[in-house]
């Protein structure tokens, strides 16, 4: 980049809109003017060329072989302004207005035996005190002296016009361009003002004052007010992003101070006295228990940030829902029987749902552990479709949630009092709601006549009883659809490729 561009683009933005606006304006002025100028040149330099045929018309049959003008040429012919030339370029005759000195030079006068020429004697500017344009007529060559009739009028008055053109033209061209720059700069002041005002605002943000919005005004709508809208609604995003992480960050260390100071505590009390080796053994397993829960809170927190993307391979929620159902059935106590299952499927389609396998196994588990931890058996899955959207729906025998932690239950670490002495850190259906609200779909809490909502609401009403029941909605798939999730033959799974799964 050159001095001089970086020289503008260092000037503040509204004065190189100002400058460019001006000389833009400035070359509009100048052609305007120059056009005007044109016409009433060419216009009265018509009116002295059409005089000055009139007088050559006039004089030249008074003109004689000797280069003399007859005596019957009138007193006005004679008070005009003339010559006669021969045909080396000198003065033969002239009336007492032009002169003994040759009007025309050498070359013109050459250039004047063959063709009619027109030349002006004196410049417009600066002012001379005898403007002539001559015209010159050359005489049939008959070897007469007289060669070239060269007639003049003087261009006083078309000069002057000329000139006062000139100044009226600059005085209303600079009034022209001081107004439209100065209205321009007003504009361009008045534009400008509302970014001034947000970079103003801005610096407040940065300075830690996070409660200020841009000052956008409701009855504008053009390109300054929509930006202020979209600014505002990316300073929210980023509010309620370092609200989450805040949150995260205390409840975090809220969490993690817990097992921390319990292994401080316990390799305190281990170095107080001399302890045997089958004392230090006890201690080192109660601290790889703490160790232990101490890595699955870290595992767990990880696992429950918002996912980075989202998979596109579609899945078949029922084929996965009796797999991982039947799966927890084998691990129960040797001896039960069917009868006994503490889960329990309810699904007779294909569904599928633009979820992947693993993002779906991962929500179901989570599901049924809550369902185990906190509720009773038996726990009842449910795998159809509603108003076009797969329906998966989780419902256990046990106390269910009271309103209050209903609202609340998909925040990190919310618990129940009462679940406390239980296994498990609260994030759990904070990863199911993730998970859900990335997929497009909804994720809905009920008990007791009680409902609460997370994600986009979805038209599939509920058709459950009473009892703790977490359902989840998603964007479904028609079976057959690209990515579609398939039994081991290659076939999708049907109720009795699930039942064999089951066996």
């Amino acid at each position: 980049m050159s001095r001089t561009s970086r020289a503008v683009s260092s000037l503040p933005l509204r004065v190189r809109l100002v400058a460019g606006f001006s000389a833009t304006m400035l070359l509009v002025l100048l052609a305007a003017g120059g056009f005007v100028y044109w016409r009433v040149q060419f216009a009265l330099d018509r009116q002295v060329n059409t005089d000055l045929s009139e007088i050559s018309t006039r004089l030249s049959p008074y003109v004689a072989a000797s280069g003399t003008l007859r005596n019957t040429a009138s007193a006005a012919d004679r008070n005009e302004t003339y010559q006669i030339l021969d045909g080396q370029g000198q003065v033969l005759s002239f009336s007492p207005t032009a002169g003994p000195e040759p009007l025309l030079n050498a070359v013109d006068a050459q250039q004047a035996l063959t063709v009619p020429l027109r030349r002006d004697i004196g410049a417009l500017l600066p002012i001379t005190h005898h403007p002539l344009r001559v015209y010159a007529v050359p005489r049939p060559n008959t070897g007469r002296a007289a060669a070239v009739l060269v007639v003049a009028v003087r261009r006083d008055h078309r000069d002057e016009a000329l000139r006062e053109l000139l100044a009226q033209l600059g005085v209303a061209g600079l009034a022209a361009l001081i107004l439209t720059s100065s209205v321009g700069y007003l504009l361009a002041r008045s534009a400008l003002q509302p970014v001034e005002r947000y970079r103003a605002q801005a610096a407040r943000i940065i300075d830690g004052d996070t409660g200020v919005r841009l000052d956008v005004p409701n009855t504008r709508h053009d390109e300054i007010t929509r930006l202020g809208r979209t600014l505002n609604t990316m300073l929210d995003a980023l509010d309620a992003s370092l609200e989450r992480e805040r949150d995260f960050v205390q409840d975090a260390s809220h969490e993690l101070r817990t097992p921390v100071t319990l292994l401080k505590t316990r390799v305190q009390l281990a170095l107080r006295r001399p302890r045997s080796v089958a004392e230090h053994e006890n201690i080192l397993r109660e601290v790889q228990t703490d160790l232990d829960r101490l890595n699955r809170l870290a595992e767990q927190l990880l696992r429950a940030s918002p996912p980075t993307g989202a998979d596109p391979v579609t899945s078949d929620l029922t084929q996965i829902a009796a797999r991982e159902i039947a799966r927890r059935n084998q691990l129960q106590e040797p001896g039960s029987t069917p009868s006994t299952d503490a889960f329990l499927l309810d699904a007779t389609e294909p569904v599928a749902a633009a979820l992947g396998p693993a993002e779906f196994t991962q929500l179901l588990d989570n599901l049924l552990d809550n369902a185990v931890l906190h509720g009773q058996p038996p726990v009842r899955v449910t795998v159809t479709q509603s108003a076009g959207w797969a329906k998966l729906e989780v419902q256990d025998a046990g106390p269910g949630m009271e309103p209050q932690l209903l609202a609340t239950a998909t925040h990190r670490f919310t618990r129940a009092p009462e679940s406390r002495a239980r296994p498990g850190f609260g994030l759990g259906l904070s990863l199911v709601t993730a998970l859900i609200t990335t997929a497009g779909g909804e994720l809905r809490l009920c008990y007791a006549g009680h409902h609460q909502q997370r994600g986009p609401k979805t038209p599939a009403p509920c058709h459950h009883g009473p009892e703790m029941t977490v359902t989840v909605l998603l964007p479904r798939q028609q079976p057959g659809s690209p990515g579609q999730t398939s039994s081991p033959n290659g076939r999708l799974a049907t109720t009795s490729d699930r039942s064999a799964a089951a066996s």
